[in-house]
Order: structure tokens, then C-alpha cells, then sequence
């Protein structure tokens, strides 16, 4: 880990900082770690960062536009060795299990556990709460830990992670996606999160790396299915449409689910 990681972060004391910042994060359990990549190794990233019209998965609807990709032998082979590394038993455990306080956390190898986003002019993901499983693995995601990459961004540009209260009466926290900056957030009903539409000069976009950390599902559990939330001062008709959609979709999806297809393809939204 030692020359993909800056070594502050694998320091004991600073781990116990972390936490400590972590679960006393608001509105919901997170952290914002600024140079989290040794520096070299960001820079490798940015410069090879692939192009827009490269990445195979388009999102375009209602509630999002952005683009995505998890194919990383389609990439320069330092965003392979970044996703081994922060995807490794040791750091899930030994790093990311630290900061949050929970034990026997893997990634999936799919395109829920890693992967790139990134979005030009006009790029967005609303409000939306993640799905609390993947019913592919049978694991209960935890975790989300973003890395961005965006070299000279400037706050004009939007595009702030926005951390809002569970009622969704106000946004609690913004977090810019400055460069080699990371945030991990706790993954559940108490942390709706999303971007505003960015505007950005022709030839800047906003680049990030995630990873998606789990455990073992418990006894008992159902799953929940992400879910767009319309924001407050949005427009009556967007809440309306928003409302309808969301509800049918998970109507749909908890509806199959309990009729027995255990390997629904939920597709992230993020960040």
C-alpha cells in the first residue's frame, strides 16, 4: 500500500483521527481525507484519466446525466493498481475497517465494488440513497469511499458532494471534488447524497474513483433498492415525476426480489 497510499493514512494515530472525525461526522458518518494518494500516483491517475466519450456506460434520464465505466483493462494499468490496492484484504481491513469501525469488509468484482465516474458540462446525479445490497454476492454494502481527481477545479463549476439530513430539509454539508481528495460515507437511509448540475469550460470534466465496501448480509435482512429524492426547492413537476418513478421502481424490484431473482442488477447512481 505504501506506494500507492500517502503514508500519513496508514499511520495508527491518524486512523484513530479518522474515526474519530468519522462517526462524528454530520449529517451522517463520514470523513474527508485531503492528498490521499501519494502524489505521483494522482498525478498518473489524472493524466490518464480516459476520455468521456470512452466510458461504456451512459446515464442520461430524469435524475442523472454521467458517465461511467468498471472495465479497468480498458485503462492505464496504474488505475489497475490503484483498484488492487484499495480493494486488497489489507487495506479494507486494516485502513477502511479503522476508519469506520467494522471488521471483514470486501469489494465485490463487479461494477458495484470499483470504478471510474465522470461527467462534463451539465453532469448531475440528484439526491438518492444507495441500495443497501448486492443481491449478486449476498453482501450488505457499507461504505463508499470516492477519490477525486480534478485538477484546478474551481467552486463556480458546482458539482460539491452534498450530504443532506435524512428528512431532506436542508443540505448538511458539501464536500468539492478537488483534487486527490477522498470521502468515505456510511451507506444507508440516513445518508442522501448527490451533485447539482456543473458547469465547466469545454475541456474540464469531473473525475472520480470509487470503491464500494461490504460484509456478509445479516439474518433477516431485505433489500432496499437505490432511490432518487427530489430536493425541496426543485420544481413541483420534477418532485411529482421523481416521486412516481422511484416508487414504481422499487415496487417492481421488491416485487421480483421476493418472487425469487436474487441476482437483480442494481446499477449505481453517485457522486
Amino acid at each position: 500500500m505504501k506506494h500507492i497510499i500517502n503514508e500519513q493514512y496508514l499511520q495508527a494515530d491518524f486512523l484513530a483521527q479518522l474515526h474519530e472525525g468519522y462517526v462524528n461526522g454530520q449529517p451522517c458518518k463520514h470523513v474527508v481525507m485531503d492528498n490521499f494518494l501519494r502524489p505521483e500516483v494522482a498525478e498518473q491517475l489524472y493524466g490518464n484519466f480516459p476520455k468521456l466519450d470512452t466510458l461504456n456506460v451512459k446515464r442520461k434520464s430524469l435524475n442523472e446525466k454521467k458517465s461511467e465505466d468498471y472495465h479497468f483493462e480498458r485503462f492505464h494499468p496504474v488505475f489497475q493498481e490503484v483498484k488492487d490496492t484499495i480493494t486488497s484484504d489489507a487495506f479494507c481491513n486494516q485502513i477502511m475497517g479503522k476508519i469506520a469501525g467494522l471488521e471483514d469488509l470486501f469489494v465485490t468484482t463487479d461494477n458495484t465494488g470499483a470504478g471510474v465516474h465522470q461527467g462534463g458540462d451539465g453532469s448531475y446525479v440528484d439526491i438518492h440513497i444507495d441500495f443497501n445490497m448486492s443481491t449478486k454476492f449476498n453482501a450488505w454494502r457499507r461504505l463508499n469511499l470516492l477519490i477525486y481527481l480534478n485538477k484546478n477545479w474551481k467552486d463556480e463549476y458546482g458539482g460539491a458532494l452534498e450530504l443532506w439530513d435524512k428528512d431532506m430539509k436542508s443540505c448538511e454539508k458539501m464536500v468539492y471534488p478537488y483534487f486527490n481528495r477522498a470521502v468515505v460515507f456510511y451507506t444507508d437511509e440516513n445518508a442522501p447524497h448527490g451533485y447539482r448540475k456543473i458547469s465547466l469550460p469545454e475541456d474540464e470534466t469531473r473525475k472520480s474513483f470509487y470503491a464500494y465496501y461490504y460484509t456478509q448480509v445479516e439474518e433477516g435482512m431485505t433489500f432496499r433498492d437505490s432511490t432518487f429524492i427530489a430536493r425541496p426547492d426543485e420544481s413541483f413537476i420534477k418532485r411529482t415525476l421523481t416521486g412516481v418513478k422511484e416508487t414504481l421502481k422499487v415496487t417492481v424490484k421488491s416485487t421480483l426480489y421476493k418472487m425469487g431473482f436474487k441476482s437483480l442488477d442494481f446499477q449505481d447512481k453517485n457522486k
